[in-house]
């Protein structure tokens, strides 16, 4: 029974998480799910909302390792992959790894780096490997990147170019709390750190494991016709330049198998693709400027004009 033990990990995680970021639940089993499928999060939300905090918490909660990397201007790609120093001690070239080599990477700011260095990182996030001085070394399991960006700045920032940004599994935001939770946010951090306050609840093997598990959710020919249809659709409309991709398409019904487990079912249903669409396609969308179409024009928005026109499978 897949969905069950997956289901079970995953609600000891997000609980684990939620006593440290507060009112966000929908957002940290979108997180979660994230990490079952072997994919990578881009947060897109204002500064002092809790991306970073979030990501230590999910390194707490699985004891994984946990690297955090400013990006600036001046960042290379060595900064991030290693680099090959020569030891006197040693008398040849060693190689220093980079904090690309960890489970959880936080990449912050990740629009505020060059195209070169944001292209080094995102080739360790496809490939899961990197490689220096033509020597290729492989990442350990599991992997997992959670990239953040300011959506209001732009003056010196280097805005992720589509295909790089289609490299990441899902695309969110967790925005301002509502008035209850930051409430009791004020009120369980009067006198201590709650992150600090929390414990493992699983560790690396078992996030492996459930990555395997995940793979092994069933989904019907009709789930995947439905998941079809969607991208096709996608392709179709006047509003849209570039439709999903094949890449959307799996990434789509990856992210349905994880939700699927997370709610304790061996198999797929339409309620599944419809909770994930949302972070999982809308940032695959490219619109066009010059479109008549008379819907509301947010990708988040055609997203769910998408799931109104297809029909779902019974």
């Amino acid at each position: 029974m897949y969905g069950e033990k997956i289901s079970a990990l995953g609600r000891a995680i997000c609980d684990n998480i939620g006593k440290v970021i507060l009112g966000k639940n929908d957002q940290i089993k979108l997180i979660v799910a994230a990490l079952f499928s072997e994919g990578h999060v881009l947060l897109d939300d204002i500064p002092g909302t809790g991306k970073t905090t979030l990501a230590r918490a999910l390194a707490r909660s699985i004891s994984a390792d946990c690297k955090r990397i400013q990006f600036t201007p001046d960042i290379l790609p060595s900064d991030i992959t290693g680099i090959n120093f020569f030891s006197q001690k040693e008398s040849e070239f060693v190689f220093r790894p980079g904090p690309v080599f960890s489970n959880i990477v936080i990449a912050d700011e990740i629009n505020r780096t060059t195209p070169r260095t944001q292209s080094a990182l995102l080739e360790c996030m496809a490939e899961r490997q990197a490689t220096v001085d033509g020597v290729t070394y492989s990442l350990d399991a599991p992997f997992f990147v959670i990239a953040t960006q300011n959506p209001i700045e732009s003056y010196g920032t280097f805005p992720l170019p589509e295909a790089q940004t289609d490299r990441f599994l899902m695309k969110m935001s967790l925005g301002y709390p509502d008035f209850e939770s930051e409430m009791a946010m004020l009120d369980t951090q009067r006198d201590s750190v709650p992150l600090e306050l929390i414990s493992p609840v699983c560790g690396k093997d078992h996030i492996v494991a459930a990555a395997e598990a995940v793979k092994n959710i069933t989904v019907g020919d009709n789930i995947r016709k439905y998941i079809v249809l969607i991208a096709e659709q996608s392709r179709k409309m006047d509003r849209i330049a570039v439709g999903i991709s094949p890449r959307g398409s799996l990434a789509l019904m990856r992210a349905s198998q994880s939700w699927a487990g997370l709610e304790g079912r061996d198999y797929v249903i339409p309620d599944d693709v419809k909770a994930v669409a949302r972070p999982v396609l809308s940032h695959r969308l490219i619109t066009r400027s010059n479109s008549t179409a008379r819907i509301d024009q947010s990708n988040e928005n055609l997203v769910d004009y998408l799931l109104d026109t297809v029909a779902v499978p019974v």
